[in-house]
């Protein structure tokens, strides 16, 4: 149980870093010796120190790593990438034990590094808190095992089902919503809507409500409908515009073509390619219908307002799932959604 405790607080150290990590994992890490945490840290940012690293660090007196415990989230790195292996600096501490939340999937790693560390021979226990740590990388998880981002669906709607009034954008969330949003897109790779999203909504799908990153825009617009001038082309976010047109690159935009024909699936694979490794689809009802009826989504989140009636306009997608909790949020809910079927984590 003791074990649990220690890997619990590597997950809560991983989660800070939600958003800030893309293409990395969320990891987290605790040195422990004689029952004290005497060292802590996390992998705050791609390209910086690896959790196992910030751990080590923090701790004043070196000399009692041989005698410590290192607990991690996810299996330590065996590869050389934009730092070293974590598992070779283990080993180089000399510590006597590691504790390892789940296993890392990913082709360079799957037991390799538990292997560099046994070989070495050091004490190593892993899978000791294995849903938790692949829930939290659910993200990296979905991407590695199922070769696309892990979707996320988000809409809002009235109370009688409708995503705008007379077919004219109009407003539905509160602030409270409102700053929800904008922290789910802080958090997550990207964010993806269509022609008609674009056009008549003109949004610009960045980080207004909340600190935090810009996620990369994705337009879907085959035969590039949408204005040049438009928000979600300005330099505020990189964009991948995916059309029946052109191939380009220009600074941060980066024009991809797509065919029609099989066109989800295409879009995961290119998806997969740019490294992308969570969308939120905030299209409008026909881009979203497209991914429900696919059945091409990990999670939905639908904002409610129930004291709004608006009799015509533009009708929410058809959406016949059981919710998996409800939130309030003021007089708006979210109503959170979880697809089994997809569950891979």
């Amino acid at each position: 149980m003791t074990d649990q405790i220690y890997l619990k607080r590597c997950l809560e150290l991983a989660n800070k870093a939600l958003g800030k990590t893309y293409p990395n994992p969320l990891v987290g890490s605790v040195i422990v010796h004689e029952g004290k945490i005497i060292g802590e840290g996390y992998h705050q940012k791609a390209g910086e120190p690896h959790a196992e690293v910030n751990a080590v660090r923090s701790v004043k007196n070196k000399v009692l790593l041989k005698e410590s415990t290192i607990y991690v989230s996810l299996e330590p790195c065996s590869h050389f990438g934009k730092t070293p292996p974590c598992a070779n600096m283990i080993v180089e501490q000399g510590f006597e034990k590691v504790v390892i939340g789940t296993v890392d999937l990913h082709e360079k790693v799957n037991g390799k590094g538990i292997e560099i560390l046994e070989n070495a021979g050091i004490e190593v226990a892993s899978g000791k808190l294995d849903q938790e740590s692949r829930e939290l990388n659910k993200r990296f998880f979905t991407f590695h095992e199922k070769k696309r981002p892990y979707i996320i669906l988000k809409w809002a709607q009235s109370g009688d089902g409708f995503l705008d009034q007379n077919f004219k954008p109009t407003q539905i969330g509160n602030p409270l919503t409102k700053q929800f949003v904008h922290q789910l897109r802080s958090e997550e790779h990207a964010i993806l809507v269509g022609t008609n999203t674009a056009i008549n909504d003109n949004p610009s799908l960045t980080v207004r409500k909340v600190e935090g990153r810009n996620p990369i825009r994705i337009l879907i617009d085959f035969d590039l409908k949408a204005s040049p001038n438009s928000k979600i082309y300005n330099e505020d976010a990189s964009t991948l515009v995916f059309n029946a047109e052109k191939s380009s690159e220009e600074n941060h935009l980066k024009f991809i073509k797509i065919e029609k024909e099989n066109f989800l699936e295409n879009l995961m694979k290119e998806l997969f390619e740019e490294n992308i490794q969570s969308v939120v689809v905030e299209g409008g009802s026909y881009t979203l219908q497209q991914f429900i009826d696919a059945n091409l989504w990990d999670e939905a989140l639908i904002i409610k307002n129930d004291n709004l009636l608006f009799e015509k306009g533009t009708k929410a997608p058809h959406f016949n799932y059981e919710e998996d909790r409800i939130e309030n949020f003021g007089d708006n809910t979210i109503a959170f959604y979880k697809n089994q079927d997809s569950l891979s984590y």
